[in-house]
């Protein structure tokens, strides 16, 4: 276990100890020496995370004492810089924009080492970036899926064939080339997916599904197991 971790696993231990919790204990928990433990303990100290106690005795943290709300171990901490270095190829510039926020967010929540994960730019994500569609926002999109508000959207298929659709949109899929919105569609009456570049315009209509998207949803999914059953 790296020393991140280590202080992370040592802290949440103290926080739910009733009793002081001797080194000996901990570094069984943890299947380290128990030379580690006392100068994890040393470093958490140095941070001036407020762990009371001594050898032989135990160690309590002090009360009042709390983690921030969000805390990760360092795996966690790796996966969440993978995923935010992900965003970055949705095309979605308004979640672009967001995980450059939480990163700034979760940098100033978690200690030092975890902080050093974040910041030091080892993990990446390359591939090409879609361009944002034109004819539709895809912050517009996710926002009527929260709301269960109807889309009214001019759309060109494939074959080039125009129609205005109204739309029940109820999940929005990144590909690495374009995003599909998933909806139900009023004009053929079942579930469609409508990839966004070819989306030519898009109205909110104010007028909602609210209470059917679940259920749509489940649907969706349906239709995922019948066909995989289908496939020869």
């Amino acid at each position: 276990m790296r020393k991140a971790s280590r202080l992370f696993e040592i802290i949440q231990i103290l926080r739910l100890a009733r009793n002081p919790i001797t080194a000996a204990e901990i570094a069984a928990r943890l299947e380290v020496t128990v030379r580690s433990i006392y100068r994890d303990i040393a470093a958490l100290q140095a941070m001036r995370v407020p762990v009371e106690g001594e050898r032989g005795i135990g160690y309590i943290l002090r009360p009042g004492f709390d983690l921030p709300p969000l805390m990760f171990s360092i795996e966690e901490t790796e996966a969440i810089v993978l995923a935010l270095a992900l965003l970055e190829r949705t095309g979605d510039t308004e979640l672009r924009a967001a995980a450059g926020r939480v990163a700034k967010k979760i940098a100033g929540a978690v200690p030092p080492p975890l902080r050093q994960t974040l910041s030091a730019r080892a993990l990446h994500a390359w591939g090409s970036v879609p361009r944002q569609p034109e004819g539709i926002d895809l912050a517009t999109a996710r926002r009527a899926i929260r709301d269960e508000e109807k889309l009214l959207i001019d759309y060109r298929d494939e074959y080039a064939r125009a129609t205005e659709r109204t739309i029940h949109p109820i999940a929005l899929i990144y590909y690495s080339e374009t995003a599909n919105i998933v909806a139900w569609c009023e004009l053929r009456q079942a579930i469609r997916n409508f990839r966004a570049d070819r989306v030519e315009a898009c109205e909110r209509t104010e007028a909602y599904f609210r209470g059917e998207g679940d259920g749509l949803r489940q649907l969706w999914i349906a239709g995922w197991v019948e066909n995989r059953a289908a496939a020869p």
